[in-house]
């Protein structure tokens, strides 16, 4: 399918449009009028007049030719966004009667759906934002109503932070198998186990040296999160070395959160769990993804659903207060019935939190190498999964405090984060909304430094990969470097 576009600069906009009603096909955009179009084919243009822009859109796609125009005064002062979000609206209308269908989130592309309404509401107030989502950008009813009551969450949460404040990320990039979904940066320990102890050598380096940039320049530590990967692959010592190098190095009389995530059943026992505790470390995240045994191996994860049900109570048993569980809406072979049954036996368990993520099929990842795409029926089935999720789980006394939106989203879903009162992770909202910075040490972290008051955010990359972390560590340390810079510059207005 080809699109066009033609005297405007909104192609990301309209190729995104596209994309949620047209997932798994190749699209080609050419940046200049349509001289011969061959369908199927979307032309767009804008052009200009005297005191106003003509936004034309034409779908021609099988047996639908349709088109509409609208026009937008250039005296607007946000004349551009004015623009996108017209065509946008244009577009989105017409591929609505051209496939039937409408979609949950209606012309919105972005992954931060919440930071939106939460600009319209101190703007203008809610209901004005509630208004703005359902009519300008065609958002339905239910997830503008699950907007506006994350949002309401998620703010007590943001007024935590001051203009010091910072969040560390570690990353523990191994794993005991690769799941089919995943395309995260992170090796099999069957593949990498030399490497691991070299790594966390390196790792608690990195860490010393980041914590003394940290400490100089006065900033508060507010939530320590450790993820990967699967944290727990390392070994009881190995996690209890890990452990006490942070709470060493780092100032944690501020610290509110201490996340390690123990995501693979399959790597969990009582000594991990143990030095965790010990550690300090007060959440974990378990992370079942499916109580359907079937499924399990279809995404290539060694346990069954028993080993996670174990897994839980042994936890409990060693003494963790605050558990989060995973759970993946839109697996290959997961049914409504099978998905109802999990969250049902979930429920059960009465975990703190729980984080409901809808599939996402990344590039990289074995389900999209092996040729799955996305379809009609699994997003409608994980359609039925999230609307079970928000009904049971109200019922039971969670909320969701934090949501977040990925790419090629079975049903271009959402990923919602709920919990109990007094359980919601502050992590998880400060790393999405990008309220302050966030400091990364390991092997495929991203540094994300924060000017406060601002969108502005300055990233430092650390390398991807754990081989290329240990052979090229002193450059690693070399980047840390520009944390210092960028807070000298910054201290006049912090």
């Amino acid at each position: 399918m080809t699109i066009y576009i033609d005297g405007h600069t909104y192609h990301y906009e309209m190729e995104n449009l596209v994309r949620l009603f047209y997932p798994n096909e190749k699209l080609t955009v050419i940046q200049e009028p349509a001289a011969e179009p061959a369908a199927p084919c979307i032309l767009t243009s804008m052009h200009r007049q005297q005191d106003q822009a003509r936004l034309d859109v034409k779908v021609n796609i099988g047996e639908f030719s349709a088109s509409d125009e609208v026009f937008v005064p250039t005296a607007d002062a946000d004349f551009e966004k004015t623009a996108e979000r017209a065509m946008a609206v244009c577009l989105y209308t017409l591929l609505c009667r051209c496939t039937g269908k409408t979609q949950p989130w209606g012309i919105l592309t972005g992954v931060r759906p919440i930071k939106l309404f939460r600009r319209l509401s101190e703007q203008y107030g809610a209901d004005a934002a509630k208004d703005y989502f359902i009519r300008e950008l065609k958002v339905s009813p239910s997830k503008t109503l699950l907007s506006a009551r994350t949002e309401q969450y998620e703010k007590q949460i943001l007024a935590l932070s001051t203009n010091r404040s910072f969040s560390l990320y570690v990353s523990i990039p191994f794993c005991p198998t690769r799941c089919s979904y995943c395309s995260f940066v992170s090796q099999t320990v069957e593949r990498a186990k030399k490497l691991v102890q070299p790594y966390l050598e390196l790792l608690c380096k990195e860490l010393v040296c980041t914590a003394a940039i940290v400490q100089e320049k006065g900033l508060r530590l507010e939530s320590v999160y450790i993820g990967g990967g699967t944290p727990t692959t390392l070994d009881a010592a190995q996690l209890a070395r890990l452990i006490d190098v942070i709470q060493t190095s780092f100032d944690m009389s501020t610290c509110r959160e201490f996340t390690i995530e123990a995501g693979r059943p399959d790597t969990i026992d009582e000594p991990k769990l143990q030095a965790i505790l010990n550690g300090g470390a007060d959440r974990i995240s378990i992370n079942p993804q499916t109580l359907n045994d079937d499924v399990l191996r279809v995404i290539g994860r060694r346990h069954s659903a028993q080993e996670t049900l174990d897994a839980f109570a042994l936890a409990r048993k060693v003494g963790f207060r605050h558990i989060n569980m995973d759970l993946i809406a839109g697996l290959p072979t997961e049914t409504a019935e099978s998905f109802r049954h999990t969250l049902d036996h979930i429920c059960r368990l009465n975990p703190e939190s729980i984080t409901v993520h809808t599939l996402a099929l990344k590039r990289s990842s074995r389900l999209t190498l092996e040729g799955r795409g996305i379809s009609t029926d699994s997003g409608a089935a994980a359609a039925q999964m999230l609307d079970y999720c928000e009904s049971k789980l109200t019922e039971e006394g969670y909320h969701p405090y934090y949501l977040y939106r990925q790419t090629r989203m079975e049903g271009n879903l959402e990923n919602v984060g709920w919990s109990k009162e007094g359980y919601d992770s502050i992590y998880n909202v400060y790393v999405m909304d990008e309220t302050h910075t966030i400091i990364g040490c390991g092997a495929g972290a991203v540094t994300k430094l924060k000017i406060p008051g601002t969108e502005s955010l300055t990233r430092i990359f650390n390398y991807k990969y754990p081989y290329e972390y240990i052979n090229g560590f002193d450059e690693m340390l070399k980047r840390k470097e520009q944390v210092r810079v960028f807070y000298d510059e910054l201290s006049e207005y912090i």
